[in-house]
């Protein structure tokens, strides 16, 4: 991302990080912030793809190299979690998060396309997200990337224990999964809410891929769809960018380094072979259905 894009971005965060050490001031911006909002949300356009998830599966990589194409608007950043946790701010604060039209009216008046998605891997995992999004943008284009659900829940784990939100192994920490998520996703789907332990200790469910993507592709015509396998992403970045881009009908654009973002360093590096034998039998059921629900062997 050219150093043009990062400064924004940059700045929201270094004026939010000063306005929260000052509740009237932080509170009086955010008042200011949804009258500007409300009054010029219809000026906004909305997105025209997402990037819905999966969590741990390089979302943050593929974005990153999306908004360094000249057709494509960065918006207010990655992952504005409008659908599930902002979802009572309204349209118009959400339309706020994207291009003017007139600058997309301008790009194509030069013979150019500007576009802009919304980038929450969160997404794909609440229960009302899709029927949320087919109301605000029907024929939208939705991306998927699908990480080997073994090791996207070791990286799901390890990042929570860099963040402290974990203390126990990691057999340990899938053992305790049913009793930290009991009635999450039903609490979500009755009440419109987020819960917080689901998309944090939901190490497991939030591998079971072809759940999630029957419900969104009753909704949504598969069309619609890009699936990626992240081992192909990481193994061959330009070639699934490019199949990105074309899916959604930009020009094939070719970056200078193809760098990883969101990489971390855990003190906890490889899941014992034994326990990986016992999550692959979990997960094989729900896998063999994945591959003959999209005609597509991942051979995870």
């Amino acid at each position: 991302m050219s150093a043009d894009t990062k400064k924004p971005a940059k700045l929201r965060r270094s004026i939010r990080g000063k306005l929260s050490k000052h509740e009237k001031l932080h509170n009086g911006a955010i008042s200011i912030h949804n009258i500007y909002c409300s009054l010029t949300g219809f000026l906004h356009s909305l997105p025209d793809f997402y990037i819905i998830g999966a969590a741990k599966s390089g979302t943050t990589s593929l974005y990153q190299y999306l908004i360094r194409h000249p057709s494509v608007n960065p918006g207010i950043g990655k992952e504005i979690h409008y659908f599930e946790e902002l979802y009572y701010r309204g349209e118009n604060w959400y339309r706020s998060c994207f291009p003017f039209h007139f600058q997309k009216s301008l790009a194509k008046i030069n013979n150019n396309k500007l576009i802009a998605g919304d980038c929450t891997p969160k997404y794909i995992d609440h229960p009302l997200v899709p029927e949320r999004i087919s109301k605000l943008t029907p024929n939208a284009k939705f991306v998927v990337m699908l990480r080997n659900p073994i090791d996207r829940a070791f990286s799901h784990y390890k990042m929570n224990l860099k963040h402290k939100y974990e203390e126990k192994s990691f057999e340990d920490a899938i053992k305790l999964e049913p009793e930290r998520i009991k009635d999450q996703l039903d609490f979500m789907k009755q009440t419109g809410k987020i819960s917080f332990d689901y998309y944090l200790y939901a190490y497991l469910d939030r591998g079971i891929y072809v759940t999630r993507l029957k419900h969104w592709m009753n909704i949504f015509p598969k069309k619609n769809f890009l699936i990626i396998k992240s081992e192909d992403f990481y193994s061959d970045p330009s070639t699934e960018y490019n199949r990105v881009l074309k899916f959604l009908s930009l020009k094939k654009f070719e970056l200078d380094e193809y760098g990883i973002h969101m990489s971390g360093s855990f003190k906890e590096k490889q899941i014992d072979p034994d326990f990986r034998k016992k999550l692959q039998e979990f997960y094989q059921p729900y896998n063999e259905e994945l591959y003959s629900f999209l005609n597509k062997d991942f051979e995870w």
